[in-house]
């Protein structure tokens, strides 16, 4: 966590406050400690206002009642760069009076705050608009981190790469990825499932392939190696991810690593 030194000591502190990918007990001691306060603002995003936050979800699963003064902002799904602005905008206008007012603003968040979340859009919105207002993160559990807990297995070994990609890139990006990394997390794969289920069959990688939807969550599912199969043409939710272990990947020696002479552990020429 930080604070901006030019901060206005008198504003209240705009908080992104992690809270894991859905399961209440992987809410951090620090972000249950925050969300207990009964003194700031709860906000939280939702893609309309037809639809429910799933960060508030979480954080009512766990037991625990919003403050008196809370709001929800929304955050639409869309690529159009002028509607997202003035969703953006619109969100930093609702939160400012709030911490003009030396109140402090906390912003729920599904995951962690700093990895593809809403939050960092918020707070560079707000950081436009007033510079002097403070700002920090508690740090949370991300979705594929818990998702490689789920389906028992491990997200890197000793010296493996990992891609963490938004699957919007396309299948042909990914492919191209492949070679370099042991692991890939190929996030929001609602789009292109089923492009993406071919080409794990295409390059035999269903054996060590993970679709977790919802991880966390009552409904939360997952399907691995030859069952992934049977989601082509399904409905999946947008809080779906690909874990992919590639377990033929053909590494280069290292020039320098972190290994020392008599290491138990075989280098990485005598694994490739």
């Amino acid at each position: 966590m930080s604070v901006d030194k030019s901060a206005d000591k008198n504003a209240g502190t705009l908080w992104g406050i992690s809270l894991g990918p859905g399961d209440p007990g992987l809410i951090t001691r620090a972000a249950w400690a925050a969300l207990e306060r009964r003194d700031a603002v709860w906000v939280y995003p939702a893609r309309s206002g037809k639809t429910p936050s799933y960060a508030l979800d979480i954080v009512t699963r766990a037991g625990l009642a919003p403050p008196e003064e809370h709001a929800l902002l929304l955050f639409p799904m869309t690529h159009d760069g002028e509607k997202l602005a003035r969703a953006w905008l619109r969100a930093a206008e609702t939160v400012l009076p709030w911490l003009r007012a030396g109140r402090d603003v906390l912003f729920l968040v599904e995951g962690d705050a700093s990895t593809y979340a809403t939050f960092g859009h918020l707070a560079r919105t707000v950081r436009a608009l007033d510079p002097a207002i403070p700002m920090q993160v508690i740090a949370g559990v991300n979705a594929f981190t818990a998702a490689c807990a789920a389906a028992d297995t491990p997200f890197a070994e000793q010296d493996d790469t990992v891609a963490i990609v938004p699957a919007a890139y396309g299948v042909s990006a990914v492919d191209r990825l492949l070679p370099d990394f042991d692991t890939l997390v190929l996030m929001k794969v609602k789009p292109i499932l089923d492009e993406l289920i071919d080409w794990l069959e295409r390059r035999g990688l269903l054996a060590g392939a993970h679709f977790i939807e919802r991880v966390g969550a009552p409904d939360e599912r997952r399907i691995g190696g030859e069952g992934i199969l049977a989601l082509r043409g399904a409905k999946v939710s947008y809080l779906s991810l690909l874990l992919v272990r590639h377990p033929h990947r053909i590494r280069g020696e290292r020039i320098k690593g972190c290994l020392r002479k008599g290491s138990p552990f075989p280098s990485t020429t005598e694994e490739a």
